[in-house]
């Protein structure tokens, strides 16, 4: 389970470091960093997988996704002394991002490349990876400090021999995570990007309809929803045969007393079919309404039998009627059993009903001077965080 996100210079989140707990909902005013937020954890994710510097580019490139703002904001400008403004820096250009966790944690520190006058590159403007730590414990320190990277130097703690190199030449827009994950030089990275990889992320699904999730599709098991939802029918005859069907029953009657759900097989085509109360047939996913399906959507998604480390939901109150946000929230709780999970929402009510949940952490955002801060979080109980230096 992730103990903190870290993250330093990303759009509005110049120095933040969020607690994180089992159940944990993001609130806070349009335009307070919820999204920045979100965004932050998915680039995490894309780590793993080797998409973090493409991922960047599809958001503008770096010098997009940097603060704004100036380097530090004084003390005579928080009072209103002087205009903000931008100052001399002393600092090199960084985006970094990290997390801890009951086990292990990780930073990455993205930057510029140097510039050559000799011969400029045309990718001047790409982001470069200059360090990358994986650490055992809640703080990165030189005596937990499991996996080094900087520039294209990689070391690798040994009990044996202390540090050893392991490859010098790897290149600045390719993470280690995909790179040197492997059982023998470091099976601590290896455990940690297979982790990362199973983190799930459902910002969207889509319902209008032309929604996948409303047609009938060739169906394979599936302990995994896509965030699509197209393969719908094939995750709900999943959970029937290896999941938590009782648990499925359970939170469709929570929301739609007296239905069913069942899945008919047309020659390999799966299609979902649902059972209302006082209706004489059963309803396809084509005649579902926008939020019925969106609510099935979710069921199947926080049921999965394959529940991974983390699964973040972003504003999951779409196209709900109020009267379905309590039992999402009832859902989620549940969910947050077998995965660490992380809302991003600004509904009242979805916020009230998870506020219910005894496991639920809030984490209100707000944004002063530009910048994003957690509300009421006192500088004496922000968790200890150390980055590296280049």
């Amino acid at each position: 389970m992730l103990t903190a996100l870290a993250i330093s210079n990303y759009r509005s989140l110049r120095k933040l470091i969020v607690p994180l707990k089992a159940l944990n909902v993001i609130t806070g005013a349009n335009g307070s960093g919820k999204s920045n937020l979100y965004r932050a954890l998915r680039l995490l994710a894309d780590t793993a997988q080797g998409r973090v510097v493409p991922s960047l580019a599809g958001e503008g490139g770096l010098q997009s996704t940097l603060w704004a703002g100036p380097e530090s904001i004084s003390r005579r400008m928080r009072q209103g002394d002087c205009p903000v403004q931008g100052t001399p820096r002393k600092q090199p250009v960084a985006l970094r991002l990290g997390f801890a966790s009951d086990e292990f944690g990780y930073l990455i520190d993205l930057g510029l490349p140097p510039q050559a006058k000799d011969s400029p590159s045309a990718f001047r403007l790409d982001p470069e990876i200059k360090r990358e730590c994986i650490w055992h414990g809640p703080v990165l320190r030189p005596s937990t400090t499991l996996v080094d990277r900087q520039g294209p130097l990689i070391r690798v703690r040994s009990e044996d021999v202390g540090w050893n190199l392991v490859r010098n030449d790897l290149s600045t827009f390719d993470s280690m995570m995909t790179q040197m994950a492997d059982p023998r030089h470091a099976p601590e990275m290896l455990v940690l990007r297979e982790s990362i990889r199973a983190w799930r992320f459902y910002d969207h699904f889509r319902t209008d309809s032309d929604s996948p999730a409303r047609s009938p599709q060739i169906g394979t098991r599936t302990p995994v929803l896509g965030n699509d939802g197209a393969d719908l029918a094939a995750a709900v005859q999943t959970i029937r045969e290896i999941g938590d069907w009782d648990a499925l029953v359970a939170a469709l009657t929570d929301a739609f007393p007296g239905s069913a759900l069942s899945v008919q097989n047309n020659e390999g085509r799966f299609e979902l079919l649902m059972e209302q109360h006082g209706l004489l047939r059963l309803l396809s996913a084509a005649e579902l309404s926008d939020g019925t399906l969106r609510y099935l959507l979710w069921i199947a998604a926080l049921l999965t039998p394959r529940p991974p480390a983390l699964m973040v939901l972003n504003e999951p109150e779409t196209s709900l009627h109020p009267d379905l946000l309590a039992p999402l929230a009832r859902l989620v709780a549940h969910a947050s059993e077998k995965s660490q999970i992380v809302v991003v929402t600004h509904a009242p009510r979805l916020i009230a009903a998870l506020f219910e949940q005894p496991t639920c952490h809030s984490i209100t955002l707000e944004k002063t001077f530009g910048q994003t801060t957690i509300s009421g979080l006192r500088e004496m109980d922000i968790q200890q965080w150390n980055w590296p230096t280049r």
